[in-house]
């Protein structure tokens, strides 16, 4: 989660328990995660529509049998 503390997240803790009170809290935490979950599914959807992969392949090494390319001629 970044670079907050034990301490640092208690307070953030308490600050939306202020905020959106003890019924709301949980209401907060499942509209959130609802719209997490939406955007997970259409980032997965538009990488698929572009057939592109998450994490790019690395390149493959070159063939031990093939001659090497001069760099200077």
């Amino acid at each position: 989660m970044g670079n907050l503390s034990g301490g640092e997240i208690v307070i953030l803790l308490v600050i939306a328990l202020l905020v959106f009170g003890g019924k709301g809290l949980p209401e907060a935490g499942r509209t959130i995660g609802k719209g997490l979950r939406d955007f997970r599914r259409s980032w997965n959807e538009a990488q698929d529509a572009l057939g592109r992969p998450d994490h790019p392949s690395p390149p493959e090494p070159p063939d031990p049998g093939s001659a090497p390319k001069r760099l200077l001629e």
